[in-house]
C-alpha cells in the first residue's frame, strides 16, 4: 500500500513538473535605475543565460542612447532577442527606478547654460519620453549643437524651441575677434528629444 502511494506521489510530481515545464511562462524581469541595470530570465529551458541577461543589457545601454526607441519597440526589441535564444512569448516585465515601463537615464551636465537651475558636472535623471510640455528641461540631439540640456521654450506640431536658463551675456577674444557668448536658443524635431529631466 505504502509503494502504491508513493508511486502515485512521483506520479503527480512528475506531471505538475512536466506541465509547468511544458506550459509555464518564461519570463524576462529587466531593472534599471538609470546608470545600473539588471536582467534576471526566468525559464525551464536549456539555454545561456548569463549570456541572454548580457545581452539584454547591452540592447538596454543601446536603447537609452537612442532617441528614437520608445518602451514598445524596447520590450519587442527584448522579445526578438529572446527568440533568437529559443523563447518564445516570453512575458517581459520592465520595471525602474522611476516606474513600470519606464526608461530612466542618468546624465552629466556639461556647461553653465542652465545655470543657475543646473550646474556644471551636476547629474540628472531623466525619463526617455516624448511627452514634454512647455517648461520642462529636456535632452535632445541637436544637428547644430549635438547632445544639449535645454528648456522647452515653444512648441509647435513636431518642432520643439529650446532655450538656456543662464541668460547671462559674457565676451570672449578669440583668434583676436571679440565674440558675445550667451545662451543657446534652437529648434529641434520632437524626434531629436532623448527625454524629460525628472529630477536633480
Amino acid at each position: 500500500m505504502a509503494k502504491k502511494i508513493i508511486l502515485a506521489l512521483v506520479i503527480v510530481i512528475l506531471i505538475i513538473f512536466c506541465g509547468i515545464k511544458l506550459f509555464g511562462n518564461d519570463s524576462v524581469d529587466v531593472y534599471n535605475d538609470g546608470e545600473n541595470i539588471t536582467v534576471e530570465t526566468n525559464t525551464f529551458s536549456d539555454i545561456d543565460k548569463h549570456k541572454l541577461n548580457k545581452e539584454i543589457c547591452n540592447y538596454t545601454l543601446d536603447v537609452m542612447n537612442d532617441t528614437t526607441t520608445d518602451i514598445i519597440a524596447y520590450r519587442h526589441g527584448i522579445e526578438d532577442i529572446c527568440s533568437h535564444y529559443g523563447l518564445e512569448n516570453v512575458n517581459v516585465n520592465i520595471d525602474s527606478s522611476i516606474g513600470p515601463d519606464q526608461i530612466p537615464i542618468m546624465v552629466t551636465v556639461d556647461g553653465t547654460s542652465m545655470v543657475p537651475t543646473l550646474q556644471d558636472g551636476q547629474d540628472v535623471l531623466l525619463n526617455k519620453t516624448h511627452d514634454i510640455d512647455v517648461g520642462d528641461i529636456v535632452v535632445a540631439e541637436s544637428d547644430e549643437y549635438g547632445g544639449i540640456i535645454k528648456r522647452v521654450d515653444q512648441i509647435d506640431g513636431d518642432r520643439i524651441h529650446l532655450i538656456s536658463d543662464n541668460k547671462g551675456i559674457s565676451y570672449e577674444y578669440i583668434n583676436g575677434v571679440l565674440y558675445e557668448i550667451s545662451g543657446i536658443t534652437t529648434w529641434v524635431d520632437i524626434s531629436d528629444i532623448n527625454g524629460v529631466v525628472i529630477a536633480y
